[in-house]
């Protein structure tokens, strides 16, 4: 799985669980991208509280020793809970990282995000629209490009009578990159995982296996991308 650099996740990330009362949302998941020829492993949190929740998650990146790491931490404000407005927050992010040849730039997000669930809290979802500031970025322009802006979409269904979990994200941002003839960027990571612990006997084994496709465009160059990849996901 590749994180996509200077975005919002699963948020993967935000995992949409942004809208759910669930406490349970700390994993760590190893995944095999077939493509690529490597491992990444992630390790996410999220933890909701009386004025909003927070997340982040770090990925490290191996081929096979480790050769870069990203981190990404956001928190939604929202000390309006029992009001009306109880589905809008206000996100406050950062994202960053390093790997054993550059420095990711760092990137610096606020804005608000609208967010939602169904009755059984089995489908949940979120909308973010964020001003995105990135120091110091150059571009083939002769300028600079800091002040840009990115919208996340992030969904979480659980079906199949708990058997079964997709999650995903997409992410569409304006930043100029050297192989850019437009300064556009997309990505989205749909995920599916199989619940381990719905066999019987098998409660207490938090164990999900899954596969990810990640599709982008002018994200790790020029074009569009299809990778895929395997992995299993530990839940706590």
């Amino acid at each position: 799985m590749i994180r996509p650099a200077l975005s919002t996740s699963l948020l993967f990330f935000v995992l949409c669980l942004l809208a759910t009362n669930r406490s349970e949302a700390q994993n760590v998941q190893l995944f095999y991208d077939t493509g690529r020829g490597c491992a990444t492993s992630t390790v996410e949190m999220f933890r909701p509280d009386v004025g909003g929740n927070t997340f982040f998650f770090v990925d490290f990146d191996y081929a096979p020793k480790a050769t870069s790491a990203y981190w990404e931490i956001a928190r939604e404000l929202n000390f309006w809970q029992d009001s009306p407005l109880d589905w809008l927050s206000v996100h406050l992010e950062y994202n960053g990282g390093l790997s054993n040849t550059v420095s990711y730039d760092n990137a610096f997000l606020g804005g608000l995000t609208y967010s939602g669930h169904s009755s059984d809290f089995s489908k949940t979802w979120s909308l973010s629209v964020l001003y995105k500031a990135i120091p110091g970025l150059a571009d083939d322009f002769g300028g600079l490009h800091e002040h840009t802006f990115q919208i996340t979409g992030v969904c979480v269904v659980d079906f199949a009578r708990g058997w079964c979990t997709f999650t995903s994200f997409f992410d569409l941002s304006r930043e100029l990159r050297p192989w850019q003839e437009v300064a556009y960027i997309f990505v989205t990571e749909p995920q599916i995982w199989v619940n381990l612990n719905q066999i019987r006997g098998w409660e207490h084994i938090r164990l999900s296996l899954g596969a990810e496709l990640e599709l982008s465009a002018n994200f790790l160059g020029k074009g569009f991308f299809a990778m895929p990849a395997v992995g299993a996901k530990w839940t706590f």
